[in-house]
């Protein structure tokens, strides 16, 4: 299924920048990928996604952070799968702050 472009999205705004042609800049780059849950994070090199933003990481590090203690937690990955529904913001670049 192809992603919908910006000019057959938006003929008369050439400016407009679809979500998914965002993510699109960010494959093969590192991204910063906070969940909804609120105390799971990754970082990693995005190496795809699809309409629904399930993303694939490869180099991954899974950040888990305790709720009860505040304690957080590390976990290098290989590669994983995340679910677009779960997802709450990808930020570009891959740096967490």
């Amino acid at each position: 299924m192809a992603l919908p472009t910006k000019q057959s999205a938006a003929p008369n705004n050439p400016s407009l920048l679809l979500p998914s042609e965002l993510v699109d800049k960010c494959v093969n780059e590192k991204v910063w990928i906070i969940m909804k849950n609120g105390h799971k994070e990754f970082t990693g090199t995005l190496k795809g996604f699809d309409v629904y933003v399930n993303c694939v990481l490869e180099d991954a590090i899974e950040y888990d952070r305790d709720q009860e203690s505040g304690k957080e937690t590390t976990k290098n990955l290989e590669s994983i799968l995340l679910n677009g529904n779960n997802i709450c913001m990808i930020v570009p670049g891959g740096e967490r702050s």
